[in-house]
């Protein structure tokens, strides 16, 4: 296929319609991308839409568990596009506070549905579009608690860690195509998902919620346009990854320091 090279750059986002999503969107749209947006929030899908501008984006009430939903999403988007995808940025996730045994086995499933099947479900169906794009790239939101499994977090962090196995396979598989793949690994970020969640863990309380959405965006904006593995974002994360990596006997006990309450039983 011949390729455009004066057409707008395209990028489809998971979550879109709050938090990092949401930012990412407006930022890109900003720069003049076009941004497919893809959520199971209709009324804030509508509005991010009405706010963006119809023609300068594309929107579907999407559940990234249904594969059926997002080969819909995914092909009637990129009809728009003519076929290109730059960036897939897979940033739908879900997370519930609690110790492995008090979290509902029903919650358990969903998290491992969204967070990491979610995002093999976009990419599979997103693949043939991102071959066809020259500089390609997959971005994921990861978690600075895939470093080492957080009490409290242990189905969530476990989705995040994958997420970071499967970057990293894809960016070998996919060098051959010229597609980049890359992941965001963040602490605590001010959204809903955390500051409106019914229990607040220990770790939350212990190491604070200090980074915002648009910084996340910002760091979506440069993986967009680098060739990185692994983006850390905040100090606490770079400081335990690079501690971790020199001296990995710690891990356990940093992260019981970090993450257990002294007082809890």
């Amino acid at each position: 296929m011949l390729h455009n090279m004066n057409r707008n750059k395209a990028i489809l986002i998971t979550g879109a319609a709050s938090g990092i999503g949401l930012a990412t969107a407006g930022l890109f749209a900003g720069a003049n991308w076009f941004v497919g947006i893809l959520d199971k929030n209709k009324e804030s899908l509508k509005a991010l839409e009405a706010e963006i501008g119809p023609e300068k984006c594309f929107s579907m009430v999407t559940d990234v568990t249904c594969p059926a939903g997002v080969r819909e999403a995914i092909e009637t988007f990129t009809r728009r596009t003519g076929g290109t995808l730059d960036v897939l940025f897979n940033n739908a996730g879900i997370l519930k506070f609690g110790t492995f045994e008090n979290v509902s086995l029903e919650d358990k499933l969903k998290i491992v549905d969204v967070n990491f099947k979610g995002v093999i479900n976009c990419v599979h169906y997103a693949l043939d579009s991102l071959k066809n794009t020259p500089g390609a790239h997959i971005i994921a939101m990861a978690s600075a608690s895939a470093v080492y499994g957080v009490p409290d977090l242990s189905v969530y962090s476990s989705t995040k860690s994958a997420i970071c196995r499967l970057t990293e396979a894809l960016d070998i598989e996919l060098e051959p195509y010229g597609i980049v793949v890359s992941d965001i690994l963040a602490p605590y970020v001010q959204t809903p998902m955390v500051t409106c969640a019914e229990n607040v863990a220990f770790s939350v309380k212990k190491m604070g919620v200090k980074i915002q959405p648009v910084e996340v965006a910002r760091l979506v904006w440069k993986a967009a346009h680098a060739r990185k593995l692994h983006w850390k974002m905040g100090q606490s994360t770079r400081f335990l990854w690079g501690l971790f990596w020199l001296m990995p006997f710690v891990r356990r006990y940093v992260v019981k320091a970090l993450a257990v309450n002294p007082n809890s039983k």
